[in-house]
Formats: structure tokens, C-alpha cells, sequence
């Protein structure tokens, strides 16, 4: 079968003072490091974190001391897995030898079917 994986990586960003800056920062950087790997077939975006009062999402990032952890959401397609813990283990396996010392949790698994396009995050 074939599964759309999605991880949370927790990306560190040094010498910033605003969100959208280390926002920006952190995209590009785990983009490069994964197109360095000839990875480009992983999608990155800022991940979304419920306000605990008001329960709405907001982008996943904090700074203190100039210093930001932003949450990122890395999406991979694995196909013909052998079953949801595999197709995990894949794309863990890929993208955390691209992403080395970084933090990685999978998130969700969808499975898909071969002649259909997979969900992405926003639509689920």
C-alpha cells in the first residue's frame, strides 16, 4: 500500500527577534539540508499549535533570548509498504538521515490508494 507520512521536527533557530523571521529561517534551512539529499519530494511547513484558551491554531514557534523552537510539519509519500508502521519507519529512517540531530515524530499516516492523490494537510 502506499501512505502519506507526516512528521513533527522541532527546528532551532539561533539569532532572531521575530517569529516570522525564524519561521522563514527554519523552513529554508530544513529545505536546503533535505534538497542537499536530493530530498525535494518532501513537503515542509510551519506546523500549528492550539492557543490552550481560546483553542484556535497559531503557528508553532516560540522565541526567548533570541533563540526560536519552531514546529515543523515534514510530509513524505511511501509507496508500496508493507504496512502503516513500515511506511513509518521509512520515512523516519529518509528523512532523519537527512535532518540528523533533529528531533522527528510521526504525526499521522494516511493510506492512499495508487490511482488517488493522497490528503494533504490542510484538507484532513
Amino acid at each position: 500500500m502506499n501512505y502519506l507520512v507526516a512528521m513533527e521536527a522541532a527546528w532551532l533557530v539561533r539569532d532572531v527577534e521575530d517569529i516570522d523571521d525564524a519561521i522563514g529561517v527554519a523552513v529554508s534551512e530544513a529545505g536546503k539540508r533535505l534538497n542537499d539529499q536530493d530530498m525535494d519530494y518532501v513537503e515542509v511547513e510551519v506546523g500549528a499549535t492550539t492557543c490552550p484558551a481560546c483553542a484556535e491554531p497559531f503557528d508553532s514557534a516560540f522565541i526567548a533570548a533570541d533563540t526560536a523552537l519552531v514546529g515543523l510539519v515534514l510530509e513524505m509519500k511511501v509507496f508500496n509498504a508493507e504496512s502503516t508502521e513500515h511506511a513509518q519507519r521509512i520515512a523516519k529512517s529518509e528523512i532523519g538521515g537527512a535532518l540528523r540531530d533533529v528531533p522527528l515524530k510521526v504525526i499521522e499516516t494516511v493510506e492512499f490508494a495508487e490511482d488517488e492523490e493522497p490528503p494533504t494537510e490542510s484538507e484532513q
